[in-house]
C-alpha cells in the first residue's frame, strides 16, 4: 500500500502512543479533515484524550492491534520505542509510515551507529560492550568516554560518563550488563538537529538547522536561524541527514542530532524516526509544521519545502516549574509570559506535572533573531528558567 494517496475528509490516521508527540500529530491531521485514533495503554494519555478514538491496549496486544488496523489506512508512531514488530504486523494491511525496519534501527544504538557508517556519515569513535571479552578488548583510545545502553535510552538515561577501565567496568555492572556501547569522550562546541520529511517516492523536504541547548541531558533551548553555524556547516548537516534518511528509504519524519566539535568537525550523534523535541518551534514559526509534514508524508499528499518566516527560539517546559523552592505546587506566571509579544504557548494536557517530565514548550517568534532572543530571555526570566544562553 505504499505511495497510496489518502485524502482528507476520506480515511482515518492512526499513531502508535499516546504522548505529547501523538496529541500535537492529532491535532495536525485533524485541522486537515482526517478523522484518528490513537493505541496507547494509557485511559489518560494527551493524544487519546484529543483523538476521535482510543484504542487501549499495550503495543503487543493482537487484539488491540487489530482493532486499530480495521479503523484506520495509514498508522504512524509518536516514539521509537513502539515494538517494530508490531509496525511490521500492522504494514501487512495498511500504510505504515515510518517503516518497522527503519524504526529498529534507531532502537538499537549500535544499528543506529553502523548505519551511519553505511551511510557515509561521520560519528564519535566507539565499541559495542556485550561481553566480558568485549569489555576487555576495548582501547584506550575511547576512554574517557560515556557509557550507553543500547535501547531504551534517551533524555540522558542510561548513560554514564567513565574516566578509566575500572570505571567502564563499575559502570557495565550499574547497567546490569546489558548491551551498550561506549562512545569517546569529544570536546564538544555546538549540538545542532536536522528535521526532514520523506514520502514513499523519495522525495524529501527539511527544516533549516536547528542549534540546541541540552541541561543535564534533557534540550532546553533551540534557535533557529542556528546563531552560530556557517552556512557551510549548516549545508553539511543537511546533506547527511538526507543521505542518512535515504539509506533507510525511510518515509515519515526524520530527527538527526549532531554534534560540532570544538576544531570545527560535525559528527552525528543519534536520530528520531519521529516529530522531535527541537522542531516544536515549526508550529509558530513556519508555514507547516513537522506534523503537518508527517501527516502529509504518511497520507501520500504533496510535501512542501517549509518556510522559516520568523526567527524563534523555543523553550522546553518541565514539570519543574509547577513547584516552588519549597516543593508546593503552583501555577506559573503565564499571564506575564503571554503579555509578551510573539509568545506561543503549548501545554500537553498531562495530568500531572513531576519534576523532569515535558509538559509544555514556549515558543517566541520575531521579526529578528535577536528580537527573538531577547523576547526569550525575558520570558525565561519570569519563568525561572536558565537565561545563560
Amino acid at each position: 500500500m505504499a505511495g497510496k494517496t489518502l485524502l482528507p475528509g476520506e480515511a482515518t490516521l492512526g499513531v502508535m502512543g499516546g504522548g505529547q508527540l501523538g496529541r500535537m500529530f492529532v491535532h495536525a491531521a485533524q485541522s486537515l479533515g482526517y478523522r484518528t485514533v490513537v493505541l496507547d495503554p494509557d485511559a489518560d494519555s494527551p493524544a487519546g484524550l484529543v483523538a476521535h478514538g482510543h484504542v487501549q491496549s499495550g503495543y503487543l496486544d493482537e487484539a488491540g492491534l487489530q482493532q486499530l488496523s480495521a479503523q484506520c489506512e495509514a498508522i504512524t508512531t509518536e516514539f521509537e520505542n513502539v515494538p517494530a514488530q508490531a509496525l511490521e504486523q500492522l504494514a501487512q494491511s495498511r500504510v505504515v509510515a515510518p517503516a518497522g525496519s527503519a524504526v529498529a534501527i534507531c532502537q538499537d544504538r549500535a544499528a543506529e551507529k553502523a548505519h551511519f557508517a553505511a551511510s557515509g556519515v561521520a560519528c564519535a569513535p566507539y565499541a559495542v560492550i556485550n561481553s566480558e571479552a568485549a569489555l576487555q578488548a576495548v582501547s584506550e583510545d575511547l576512554l574517557p568516554g560515556i557509557l550507553k545502553t543500547t535501547r531504551m535510552g534517551y533524555d540522558g538515561k542510561g548513560q554514564v560518563r567513565v574516566r578509566s577501565r575500572a570505571e567502564l567496568a563499575a559502570a557495565w555492572a550499574e547497567l546490569k550488563q546489558v548491551d551498550c556501547v561506549l562512545e569517546q569522550m569529544l570536546p564538544l562546541a555546538l549540538e545542532l538537529s536536522v528535521i526532514s520529511a520523506r514520502n514513499a517516492q523519495g522525495e524529501i523536504v527539511q527544516f533549516p538547522v536547528q542549534q540546541n541547548l541540552h541541561i543535564d541531558g534533557i534540550l532546553a533551548v533551540t534557535q533557529v536561524p542556528a546563531p552560530a553555524v556557517s552556512e557551510a556547516l549548516q549545508a553539511e548537516a543537511l546533506a547527511s541527514a538526507a543521505r542518512i534518511a535515504a539509506s533507510m528509504n525511510y518515509v515519515g519524519v526524520l530527527c538527526v542530532e549532531f554534534f560540532v566539535l570544538q576544531d570545527g568537525r560535525l559528527i552525528v550523534n543519534e536520530m528520531a524516526p519521529r516529530p522531535h523535541n527541537s522542531g516544536h518551534y515549526t508550529m509558530n514559526a513556519c508555514d507547516v509544521s513537522q506534523f503537518d509534514l508527517q501527516v502529509r508524508a504518511m497520507a501520500g499528499l504533496p510535501l512542501r519545502q517549509p518556510r522559516l518566516h520568523s526567527p524563534t527560539v523555543m523553550l522546553n517546559l518541565l514539570g519543574d516549574l509547577w513547584f516552588d523552592a519549597q516543593g508546593v505546587e503552583r501555577t506559573p506566571p503565564w499571564d506575564a509570559v503571554l503579555a509578551l509579544p510573539g509568545t506561543h504557548l503549548h501545554l500537553y494536557g498531562k495530568s500531572s506535572a513531576r519534576v523532569g517530565r515535558k509538559i509544555g514548550h514556549l515558543n517566541i517568534t520575531a521579526a529578528t533573531a535577536e528580537q527573538a532572543e531577547a523576547l526569550a530571555r525575558q520570558a525565561a526570566a519570569l519563568l525561572g528558567l536558565p537565561t545563560a544562553w
